[in-house]
């Protein structure tokens, strides 16, 4: 609950104002009754006319209309607080999670982070909503209710007096076993929009494979345990509710039975029964209100803790001082100085094969290079032999167990993450188009000119598709991209890292959906009009890397070869087979 505090203490002044005035509306709520038994036992018995029930009546009208505009005005309050608080959450939430390190983001999950910004923030939102207004309203009307009926008989508000105390320990008690339940519930969540996400994120390959009954398995597997752990939570939690009726409704029928023989022996008056009565729906309210607040507060307590996980996370990969850098072995643009890196690893120890007893296979081993400024390097290698992992360890993403990198003469964690990443203009493997505009999708926010956005289409050879679309550089893209072919997307995004012309250049596998001839024109734009930019090029084909002035050949996280194409076509047995392979499916 500390989350809740901490951003709804700017407006603790509107919250006491809502606090006053339902306080304020439940108190005329109150009255009413009493004012009832007031009107029947005493005004009309001693009225000699109409005018004192008339003006009483007239009291309880304005009382009636008191109370409903207030709880109006306390209610409107109380959202604006609600919405205003869970936008500021939502806000930092995002906020986090945009800066989070890779580690954090493997550890957390695309699909739980998305849970948590979605239904653990609706879940808080509707407790701070709640607590403002029910969350006053439930014990006034409870404590209330019991304190105007022991004004007003003492033997019937004994019998109130008894069962509300119990009543309160269930609900109290039922609510703390919950917090656990809605905290399973929420993780289940998690599972079921991973679900969701992969199926409908491969639509087509699972149209193409005619696997839609078995996605649909897949999907209901994890909705039928969500369901369960809903319903089991959703019990457990009602429980309070029938109990709590039978047990008022008990005392409601003693109230009966004991008020008509407290009447009949003149000990009573009519209008308190009656009083009564309706002071005792208002306890039930009361109760069954308390109820839903423990109820909303258990989920609210279980979001709110999901929600502090990802917010109060530390940020990792923060700039750290000059003397704690790594000294710089050389003035290239780009040096790995002996590095490994493992992705279940976060300590040397770990890398070591030291963690629980067993034996890792490493993502990186021991991998050095450099590459000069305005150089070019290539990067080849079987699937997951950790192309992808070193362009993550250049931008930072993650931090190596072992060694150093260094971006233009200084150690990458003595850069803040907005300087190292502006050098760079970067096509990851499985980029992303945003719904918007093509120009949106290439300059992205950033201080580009019109003149720039178009040099970097050309040059990406994206300018003449574009120019074939409906509105040009106005054309809307879709969702992910889907309006465009693979070939065309991965253009657009090339088109994005030219757009700011970067001193660093990293296409990974950028150009697998384009043509050869496409893919030689592309090179050949590279380098005549960014030819002073620091190249990376990771690649399934030989043909994209075989001009570069290095290439290194990676097998299983190790460095097996490295030189120009033709060194390596004498030196690596694995390159010339990749070569030659490739050579012969061409034909």
């Amino acid at each position: 609950m500390k989350l809740i505090w901490r951003y709804v203490r700017p407006y603790r002044r509107f919250i006491l104002a809502v606090m006053v005035i339902k306080l304020i509306g439940t108190g005329t709520d109150l009255l009413l009754p009493y004012v009832l038994e007031h009107l029947l036992d005493h005004v009309i018995p001693a009225a000699s006319d109409a005018w004192p029930v008339i003006a009483w009546g007239a009291v309880m009208l304005g009382l009636t209309l008191l109370t409903r505009i207030l709880n109006i005005t306390a209610n409107r309050m109380s959202v604006r607080v609600a919405k205003n608080s869970t936008y500021a959450i939502r806000r930092d939430l995002f906020h986090t999670a945009l800066n989070l390190s890779g580690r954090q983001m493997d550890g957390v999950g695309l699909p739980s982070l998305i849970s948590r910004m979605t239904s653990d923030t609706y879940n808080v939102q509707n407790f701070v909503r709640m607590i403002q207004t029910m969350g006053i309203r439930a014990p006034i009307m409870l404590l209330g209710g019991i304190a105007i009926t022991l004004t007003m008989d003492t033997g019937l508000s004994m019998i109130l007096c008894i069962m509300a105390p119990i009543m309160i320990v269930l609900v109290c008690f039922v609510s703390w076993k919950g917090i656990p339940l809605y905290n399973e519930v929420q993780r289940r969540m998690d599972v079921l929009v991973r679900r969701m996400r992969e199926s409908i994120t491969g639509i087509r390959v699972v149209r193409a494979l005619s696997k839609e009954s078995y996605e649909e398995g897949r999907f209901g597997e994890a909705n039928t345990r969500m369901a369960r752990q809903e319903v089991k939570a959703g019990v457990i939690m009602s429980l309070p509710g029938p109990i709590v009726t039978l047990f008022l409704n008990i005392g409601l029928t003693l109230v009966v039975l004991v008020g008509a023989r407290r009447v009949n022996d003149g000990q009573t008056a009519p209008g308190v029964i009656l009083a009564f009565l309706t002071y005792f729906n208002m306890i039930l309210m009361g109760v069954m209100g308390l109820n839903r607040v423990f109820m909303m507060m258990s989920k609210a307590n279980a979001s709110a803790n999901r929600i502090c996980e990802v917010i109060d996370l530390p940020e990792e990969l923060t700039p750290l001082p000059e003397d704690q850098c790594a000294e710089v072995p050389g003035d290239e643009a780009l040096i790995f100085d002996h590095v490994s890196f493992n992705y279940d690893a976060d300590s040397p120890e770990e890398m070591h094969g030291q963690f629980l007893g067993e034996e890792r296979r490493q993502c990186l081993k021991d991998i050095s290079f450099r590459v000069p400024k305005g150089g070019s390097l290539g990067i080849i290698g079987a699937t997951g032999s950790g192309k992808t992992t070193i362009i993550n360890l250049l931008m930072r993403f993650y931090d190596p167990q072992q060694g150093h990198v260094f971006v233009d003469g200084q150690d990458v964690r003595a850069y803040t993450r907005d300087d190292l990443h502006r050098k760079f203009g970067v096509v990851f493997q499985n980029d992303v188009i945003f719904a918007d505009t093509i120009r949106e999708n290439i300059t992205f926010g950033r201080p580009v000119t019109e003149e720039g956005m178009v040099s970097a289409a050309q040059n990406a050879m994206a300018h003449s598709f574009i120019q074939n679309t409906p509105d040009a550089y106005d054309h809307k893209a879709a969702i992910r991209g889907a309006n465009f072919s693979g070939g065309q997307k991965q253009r657009l995004l090339i088109s994005r890292a030219l757009a700011a012309r970067p001193e660093i250049l990293i296409l990974d596998d950028a150009s697998s959906a384009l043509d050869y001839r496409t893919d030689a024109e592309l090179r050949r734009a590279i380098r005549e009009h960014h030819g002073e930019a620091t190249t990376v090029v990771i690649a399934q084909r030989v043909s994209s890397i075989l001009s570069l002035d290095e290439i290194i050949v990676l097998h299983e996280g190790e460095m097996i070869g490295r030189g120009t194409h033709a060194q390596l076509m004498e030196s690596c047995p694995e390159y010339r087979d990749i070569c030659l392979t490739q050579m012969k499916e061409g034909k």
